[in-house]
């Protein structure tokens, strides 16, 4: 029964190409439902591989309260995907400071930490997956960002930094897995 009144009330679904314009042109629920459902899976699986789940479940609702609450200050020069993961950032960072958490140091992980993984004797995918959580933050930050599809360009849009550093954060991420899971460099 309760399913039969819900579907009287729900409005019929969109498929826009840019639905945050559109929900910040109008306000309509249903273009902010389209993009939570286009991109929430996305911007959760890059929050996990920055932090634990139970963070990166509190940083995709953060993430999507700052949207409704901030959507005037939408801009579709940048692909939504980017404009969402750049406050998903900031919210990220945000909490990880509140936590005590943050590290953006570069040398701050150490040979031990290094060294406790390498006993992979293939690269699965959860290897390479607990390997990618021992990189450091910018580093694991920017792979995470290029194997979710970004450019070089959106990544260094997405963590404020120029091309340059992104280039360089993705050359150290990829040696430093080398090591980690044994293969030559």
């Amino acid at each position: 029964m309760l399913l039969a009144i819900k579907s009287w009330f729900i409005q019929h679904k969109t498929d826009v190409e840019d639905p945050l314009y559109e929900f910040k042109k109008c306000g309509e629920n249903r273009y902010l439902e389209q993009a939570i459902d286009n991109f929430n899976p996305d911007l959760y699986h890059y929050l996990c591989t920055q932090c634990t789940p139970e963070v990166a479940e509190d940083v995709c609702q953060k993430t999507w309260l700052a949207i409704v609450e901030k959507r005037h200050y939408y801009q579709s020069q940048s692909t939504p995907k980017a404009y969402i993961f750049k406050i998903a950032r900031n919210a990220l960072i945000d909490e990880l400071r509140k936590q005590n958490k943050l590290v953006l140091d570069e040398e701050a992980i150490t040979q031990k930490e290094l060294t406790q993984d390498r006993c992979f004797s293939e690269a699965s995918s959860k290897q390479l997956y607990r390997a990618i959580k021992t990189l450091p933050h910018a580093q694991k930050e920017a792979l995470s960002l290029q194997l979710e599809g970004f450019s070089l360009k959106q990544i260094a849009d997405i963590a404020n930094t120029n091309v340059e550093t992104v280039k360089t954060r993705l050359r150290y991420a990829k040696q430093q897995l080398k090591t980690i899971l044994g293969e030559p460099q």
